[in-house]
């Protein structure tokens, strides 16, 4: 496969932050009242935003809340998640990541992060892959999350590419269905590749070296 540019999602793709969501989403759901947050749960939660998140633990809850007090909530389950983020190390990068992004930037193919979430910044510092990325857009920079395709396009413009010179990498349905929407060919991992549903299914991200080098 010849492409341009690969843009990635962030977590379950190029990071594996899902422990730490999970352990976040739960202390909110405990603290307003709900006991019985699973991981199931959870898995309804990917690839989404902050706020359709939190409406899947409001949904468990017999209270109604306001605008202002689920933006409040919604800051007190970020709070708890950036304070695990700051254990995150360059270690934690997974080497059959590193081993891909470094072929394919070597290849001269251009790589980029399309996220929903407004960690990404963090989340790339923590890493230690500030600057490595020729685009970043994330949640910081759209108003509709995945399945809408707004962030890929976002991610493609900055990149100076089409759609169709682009290939997505994504680990969440939503996200894998956000690429399609938006013109592009999609390469899946982890749950995601278990669908059937992209263009592409891969064990591992270094599969991206024989697929479209």
């Amino acid at each position: 496969m010849k492409v341009k540019g690969i843009i990635f999602d962030l977590d379950g793709v190029l990071c594996r932050t899902d422990e730490e969501h999970f352990k976040a989403w739960k202390a909110l759901a405990e603290h307003i009242g709900v006991s019985d947050f699973t991981r199931e749960d959870n898995a309804r939660q990917r690839g989404v935003s902050r706020m359709e998140s939190l409406e899947v633990v409001l949904a468990k809850s017999a209270k109604s809340y306001t605008d202002a007090e689920k933006l409040r909530l919604a800051e007190y389950k970020n709070d708890i998640y950036k304070e695990m983020l700051k254990s995150m190390t360059p270690a934690d990068l997974d080497p059959d990541v590193m081993r891909a992004l470094d072929a394919l930037k070597k290849s001269g193919i251009k790589v980029a992060v399309g996220s929903s979430s407004k960690n990404t910044p963090t989340i790339l510092s923590r890493l230690g892959l500030c600057g490595f990325f020729d685009a970043v857009a994330d949640g910081n920079d759209i108003t509709r999350s995945k399945p809408d395709p707004e962030v890929f396009l976002l991610a493609a413009k900055r990149l100076t590419l089409e759609p169709r010179e682009c290939l997505v990498v994504e680990d969440a349905l939503s996200g894998v269905e956000a690429g399609h929407a938006g013109g592009f060919k999609v390469a899946a991992v982890g749950e995601a590749a278990k669908l059937g549903v992209a263009d592409y299914d891969m064990e591992k991200l270094s599969d991206l070296i024989k697929l479209v080098l």
